[in-house]
């Protein structure tokens, strides 16, 4: 899979993000930062991102593995103001970082944004790897912790709000947990995945069986039926509203492999015994999952990808306080949800960023 981004779409939401576009460029980074295509961006250089200026790209060297040189991507934009606060975002699986209507609402509110395309995902794919494999999670702790250093330590940010989706809200709260960072205000969490999805028996015998399996042949394919159905509710090419990479987020997602899977069990076996970030927690999900088998209104309205009653279950393990939102009519990447919608799901976001973060925020 080629990583050149020679015309990689933005995101854009056509009816326009939901605060505007705030103050245009907020400062930016050095107008003489160059493009370049992120398979031959130097380490640690910002360059523009393939979002188009005022983004910024900057790759982070994460050694070599079996495949090759791994990289991750730190993807940033400037609030208007210069602040000490600071959101990191992170990803979820078959996915990467396009939501700057996310971004924006921050941004409005003073805070950097700051996403990570985590190893093998999207702007971090190099040619010859297994899109979005690892073994364990804990690997992530690498690109998390490099993130996290130069967001505090050299941007001098005090005050950083986590936010995660799906996969990605397994990952992030896994190496707070272990991590604890001091300078970590709060936590928002969208659809987070926190336990496996189906039947009884893939929770009980089939993680047994994929524990076995994952650890003697890692590249195992776990076959699975995907229909495309919730990307193309997604992408404006479609019936949606967004624009997004479709190389980066393919409408048949990606190859599960024994060995990743494995890595997720045992990550949502940590999150059962629980867990404490060491700040308050945003969870956030869709009011009810389906399984549409064709183009219906449920693809648009309800979580067609995990299970929310699984979400609510597990929500309470991961802080020891911990704010849990059904969002009804969402869909499982909530802040992609249609506008009344993810209108409800921000200022669901505002209440509790009042309530238990901004007290304690720098100016």
């Amino acid at each position: 899979m080629s990583t050149s981004p020679a015309s990689r779409p933005g995101t854009s939401d056509p009816a326009g993000d939901p605060a505007g576009d705030p103050a245009g460029d907020p400062a930016g980074d050095p107008a003489g930062d160059p493009a370049g295509d992120p398979a031959g961006d130097p380490i640690g250089e910002r360059v523009t991102d393939v979002l188009g200026d005022p983004w910024t790209a900057e790759t982070l060297d994460l050694g070599h593995d079996d495949e090759g040189p791994v990289v991750a991507t730190l993807v940033h934009r400037r609030a208007p103001q210069p602040t000490r606060r600071a959101v990191l975002y992170v990803h979820g699986f078959s996915d990467y970082f396009f939501q700057v209507d996310f971004a924006a609402w921050w941004l409005e509110r003073g805070y950097d944004f700051y996403a990570l395309d985590l190893r093998k995902y999207g702007r971090s794919l190099r040619d010859g790897q297994t899109p979005a494999f690892v073994t364990d999670v804990a690997e992530y702790g690498a690109e998390l912790g490099q993130a996290w250093a130069r967001i505090t330590e050299r941007d001098g940010h005090e005050h950083v709000i986590g936010a995660a989706h799906s996969t990605g809200g397994l990952v992030l709260p896994l190496w707070l947990d272990q991590a604890r960072p001091a300078e970590l205000a709060g936590l928002v969490l969208n659809s987070p995945w926190l336990d496996m999805q189906g039947s009884v028996w893939l929770r009980t015998v089939g993680t047994v069986a994929i524990d076995q399996l994952g650890a003697r042949r890692p590249r195992f394919e776990i076959k699975r039926a995907v229909d495309g159905f919730y990307t193309e509710a997604l992408h404006r090419d479609h019936h949606g509203e967004w624009d997004f990479d479709l190389d980066w987020k393919p409408a048949e997602s990606m190859k599960v492999y024994a060995g990743w899977l494995r890595a997720i069990r045992r990550g949502h076996a940590r999150v059962h015994r629980g867990l404490d970030v060491g700040a308050p927690v945003l969870v956030l999900s869709s009011d009810r999952s389906s399984h549409p088998t064709s183009f219906d209104d449920d693809l648009v309205s309800t979580d067609v990808v995990l299970d929310v009653r699984q979400i609510r279950r597990w929500a309470s393990s991961l802080s020891t306080q911990v704010t849990y939102t059904a969002v009804p009519g969402a869909i499982h990447d909530v802040v992609l949800s249609r506008r009344p919608v993810r209108e409800r799901a921000y200022a669901e976001i505002d209440r509790w960023h009042e309530a238990y973060v901004l007290a304690d925020a720098p100016a």
